[in-house]
């Protein structure tokens, strides 16, 4: 009786930190799109680069860099986050975007804490 009892505890333990791992994995601010759209082929070059993620973010801590077909950084203004929209991270545009590829390399901070980058092409014809 007093194993069955000892077996239960351990399996109730083992679930309860199973689930506030996967809670924990949950938290990061996962891309979930943009403008443009990853792989588009746009027939105009955009104002902006807007990145929605799955989390409010900070935007003194996230950010992104733009580079062309050749590597280069291309111009940007600084990052922002839209006062009613804290998931949404917005970056204008210096100039219009030349036709070609383009990178873009992003990095964001959660609310939470939690530091997430990724990166996606588009073009510009």
């Amino acid at each position: 009786m007093q194993k069955k009892r000892i077996y239960r505890m351990v399996i109730a333990l083992a679930a309860a930190g199973l689930m506030a791992f996967s809670s924990l994995a949950a938290a990061h601010a996962h891309l979930q799109f943009s403008l443009p759209a990853a792989k588009a082929q746009v027939t105009t070059s955009p104002d902006a680069l807007t990145l929605n993620f799955s989390e409010d973010i900070e935007a003194a801590f996230s950010g992104i860099t733009l580079l062309d077909s050749a590597q280069t950084p291309v111009a940007t203004a600084n990052a922002r986050v839209e006062s009613d929209q804290k998931n949404r991270l917005i970056v204008g545009l210096s100039q219009p975007l030349k036709a070609g590829s383009y990178q873009v390399n992003w990095h964001v901070l959660s609310v939470d804490g939690h530091k997430t980058a990724g990166s996606y092409r588009f073009s510009v014809k």
